[in-house]
C-alpha cells in the first residue's frame, strides 16, 4: 500500500497515546466523558487503527474503559459529545468491528439515549407550536436532535427513534414568524455562541455543520441515501438548499457562516474577506452536506457545484491562510478528511481535481511536536483527531470504521 508520509505521523501520534494511565498534564477529569477532549474520541483513534490492522485491539479497549471509569452523565446534562452518548459513539464504533462486544453497555446506553432523545423532541415540537425560535443546542449536531440522529443512523437506523428525528428536522425547516417577519424555522435569537450577542440584534440563521442547519441538511441526506425517509423529506432538503443558494458568493464557490437580521432584511450578505472552509464553518463542510443531498436528489448541477466550490476551498490561498492549525475540526488535517471523503463520491468532472488537492494538505502538517504540543490529545482540535483524519486520505483508502459518522459527512 503506497502512503504519503503523513501516515507515519498518524502512527507516531497512535504511540503516544497508546496508554491512557501514562500521568499526562492534559488529563482533565471533566474532559473525562467528553468526545471531543477526552477518552472516548482517543478510542475512535484506536478503534480505526485496529480495524484495519494497524494496531492492538488492547489499547481501544484500554480507552473505552478510562471513559467509563466513573458514572455516566445522561439527561438534561449530556449531549451527543457529552456524557453517555459519546460513550455510546465509541462503543458501536468498536461493535462494529467486534460482534457481540460492548452488546450489554450498548443496550444500556440506548435505552438511555432513547429516553432523553424522546424527551429533547417533546419539548421542540411544543417551541415549534408555540411559534418560538429555537435554540442552537435543540438542533445542532454537537449538543443537539441532529446530534443524536447521527448516532442513532449509525445504530439503529431502522428504529422509531431515528424516524421520529428526521420528522422534528423536517419541521424545523418549517418558516417562523418573528417581528411581522418570516424567518426560516431554524433561525435563532443568539448570537453564534448560543448566547445573547450585541453583534448579532434580531439572532441569526447559522449554516455550520457543527450548529447550524448544514448538519441537519447532512442528516436528511445521509438517511435518505440509505432509504429511511419520512413525509416532506425531500421537499426539507430542497428547502435548505434553496436557502444556501439564496446566499452562496457571486461565484458560486462560498457560503458565509451565518445570516444576521440586517443580512436578511437587505437581502445581501455583509462582503466579508474569506474565511478558512472548515468542517465546522465554512464552505468544506457544507460542500459534503450539499453533496450528499444532491446526490439523494439526482441534482446533478448543484451537485457538481458544491464539488467544485470544495476545490476553490482547497486550492485558495487566501481560505487557506486563515486556515491556522492541523485539527480535524477546523484544520488541514480536517480538510484533507473531507476531501478523501467527497472524492469518494464525486463527479466524473471533479474528483480528480479534488484528489490532486489532497497531497498539498497533508504537506502542510506540523511535525509531530506541533501536533501534540498544544497538550490536547483529543478528536475535534488536538492530536488523536489529526492523526484519525490522516489515515484515510494518505492512503487513499475508505475508514473501516464509523469514527466520523458523528461529524455526518459519512
Amino acid at each position: 500500500m503506497t502512503t504519503h508520509p503523513a501516515f507515519d505521523l498518524a502512527d507516531a501520534i497512535a504511540a503516544q497515546l497508546a496508554d491512557p494511565d501514562v500521568p499526562r498534564s492534559w488529563a482533565v477529569p471533566a474532559y473525562g466523558q467528553h468526545l471531543a477532549y477526552g477518552p472516548p474520541g482517543i478510542a475512535l483513534l484506536h478503534i480505526e487503527r485496529a480495524a484495519r490492522g494497524l494496531g492492538p485491539w488492547q489499547r481501544a479497549h484500554d480507552w473505552l474503559a478510562a471513559a467509563s471509569r466513573h458514572p455516566l452523565t445522561s439527561g438534561p446534562d449530556s449531549h451527543p459529545f457529552y456524557g453517555a452518548p459519546a460513550l455510546a459513539h465509541a462503543l458501536a464504533c468498536a461493535a462494529d468491528s467486534l460482534p457481540g462486544a460492548y452488546q450489554s453497555a450498548l443496550d444500556s446506553l440506548d435505552r438511555r439515549i432513547v429516553v432523553d432523545v424522546r424527551r429533547r423532541l417533546d419539548a421542540a415540537h411544543r417551541r415549534i407550536d408555540a411559534g418560538r425560535l429555537p435554540q442552537l443546542a435543540e438542533f445542532d449536531v454537537i449538543r443537539g436532535l441532529t446530534g443524536y440522529g447521527a448516532h442513532l443512523l449509525h445504530r439503529s437506523p431502522d428504529g422509531n427513534t431515528v424516524r421520529a428525528v428526521l420528522d422534528y428536522c423536517v419541521r424545523l425547516t418549517e418558516p417562523l414568524t418573528d417581528q411581522d417577519e418570516t424567518l426560516p424555522g431554524w433561525w435563532t435569537e443568539t448570537g453564534p455562541s448560543g448566547n445573547p450577542d450585541d453583534r448579532f440584534p434580531g439572532g441569526h440563521a447559522n449554516h455550520g455543520m457543527a450548529h447550524g442547519i448544514g448538519g441537519s441538511l447532512a442528516l436528511l441526506a445521509l438517511a435518505a441515501r440509505r432509504g429511511i425517509a419520512v413525509s416532506g423529506h425531500h421537499a426539507a432538503m430542497r428547502t435548505i438548499l434553496a436557502w444556501l443558494d439564496r446566499w452562496e458568493s457571486g461565484d458560486s464557490s462560498a457560503w458565509p457562516y451565518w445570516i444576521t437580521r440586517d443580512e436578511l432584511r437587505t437581502r445581501r450578505p455583509t462582503p466579508s474577506t474569506p474565511r478558512r472552509p472548515s468542517w465546522c464553518y465554512g464552505t468544506a463542510g457544507l460542500a459534503r452536506a450539499r453533496q450528499l443531498a444532491t446526490l439523494t436528489l439526482g441534482d446533478t448541477r448543484r451537485r457538481i457545484k458544491a464539488e467544485n466550490a470544495l476545490v476553490v476551498a482547497l486550492t485558495d490561498a487566501d481560505q487557506l491562510r486563515d486556515t491556522t492549525d492541523n485539527g480535524l475540526c477546523h484544520g488541514f488535517a480536517g480538510l484533507a478528511h473531507l476531501a478523501a471523503r467527497v472524492a469518494e463520491d464525486a463527479h466524473a468532472t471533479t474528483v480528480d481535481r479534488i484528489r490532486a488537492a489532497i497531497p498539498a494538505l497533508l504537506d502542510k502538517i506540523h511535525p509531530l511536536g506541533a501536533a501534540l504540543g498544544s497538550g490536547n490529545p483529543g478528536l475535534l482540535d488536538g492530536a488523536a483527531g489529526v492523526a484519525l483524519a490522516l489515515i484515510a486520505p494518505s492512503t487513499a483508502t475508505s475508514p473501516r470504521s464509523a469514527w466520523d459518522s458523528c461529524l455526518l459527512i459519512a
